[in-house]
């Protein structure tokens, strides 16, 4: 229980030194080019008709700024942004609760939208379609439905696995978009005005550094960012430079190809422990102590991105540069091991 706040307490803390780095418009949001040109479009034009934007639905890794263009979006239409996550709303009910207290054009931002209940995603479809919604009230012989009528509103859901969204669902989103990994310039850019509204100095070489380990990602830029100034702060004059930013990072023993002790850990995993594979993911689980959708969700996609893994029918292989990032002179693949 207590390990449970002290996640809770540091899960908040985070949230709020996001929201400080957060850009408020599309000219502060770097990176994502097409789909925030995409996006200025569709306000501009829903804003001249008069309307409200169509539905809009973020895909892709954690931390490439799904949540931050839904605030931009609600600060480029002018209305209120309500959010809320899949796994919160369990019962019709919390969905109707939440939709009858919109004004006209509002957004409602539904984090993880994958994760809803089926029970309540279907609701959903005359809510995004007809701006209505059917609620049953009681049971049994008394059971009888009452239609509640909705301002037109815009949804915008944001996934991680849009695999997971079923087709109905996934069809009445007007602007899909998919985020992709930034690159090291975009990351040094973000490193940049961020360290602008926490009032270090960093130079290029210190921003250029910070990006190359970022593994393409704003989230985890901002995150080594605030790790490297306290660095700074205690032993460098509050000022970031290349080789400052080195120190520190090294210290967290993040290398300079982004990797962490866990990327490592998987690596050394499937190297030495079964011969560079194929090795089942739960196996590597086990092996590292962590969770098997973790290390698929959080860790995999980089390093499958990067070539240091492979996946297989048969499970997991390090690629030759993963041999060479250790340090092992490779060896044949063990065929079954860990399946």
């Amino acid at each position: 229980m207590h390990t449970m706040r002290q996640s809770e307490e540091l899960n908040r803390i985070n949230s709020a030194f996001d929201n400080k780095l957060r850009p408020t418009d599309f000219e502060g949001f770097v990176g994502q080019a097409k789909i925030r040109d995409r996006l200025m479009l569709a306000v501009q034009a829903a804003k001249d008709r008069g309307e409200s934007l169509d539905h809009v639905l973020f895909s892709g890794p954690p931390g490439l700024g799904k949540t931050t263009l839904s605030y931009i979006l609600g600060e480029a239409m002018g209305v209120n942004v309500k959010t809320t996550s899949g796994p919160v709303i369990t019962k019709p009910g919390d969905l109707a609760g939440l939709l009858t207290s919109l004004e006209p054009g509002d957004i409602v931002f539904i984090d993880e939208i994958h994760r809803m209940a089926k029970t309540v995603e279907e609701y959903l479809y005359s809510a995004m379609e007809d701006y209505a919604i059917d609620i049953m009230i009681d049971q049994g012989p008394n059971a009888r439905s009452v239609r509640l009528e909705l301002p037109r509103f815009t949804l915008v859901g944001a996934t991680t696995r849009i695999g997971l969204i079923a087709a109905p669902l996934r069809a009445r989103f007007g602007l899909v978009n998919r985020l992709d990994y930034y690159t090291p310039p975009e990351l040094a850019e973000i490193v940049k005005r961020s360290a602008a509204k926490l009032g270090v100095d960093i130079d290029d070489e210190g921003a250029a550094e910070i990006a190359r380990r970022s593994r393409g990602t704003p989230r985890i830029a901002n995150n080594l960012l605030r790790r490297v100034r306290d660095y700074a702060q205690i032993k460098a004059g509050n000022f970031i430079t290349g080789d400052v930013a080195k120190d520190s990072l090294g210290l967290l023993e993040i290398d300079p190809h982004g990797l962490d002790e866990m990327d490592r850990r998987i690596l050394e995993t499937i190297c030495v422990k079964f011969g560079g594979g194929p090795v089942g993911l739960s196996t590597i689980a086990v092996s590292v102590g962590e969770e098997p959708d973790t290390i698929e969700e959080a860790y995999e996609p980089f390093l499958i991105m990067n070539g240091y893994m492979e996946r297989t029918p048969k499970g997991r292989v390090a690629a030759p540069s993963a041999w060479t990032l250790l340090g092992i002179a490779p060896v044949s693949r063990q065929g079954e091991l860990g399946i």
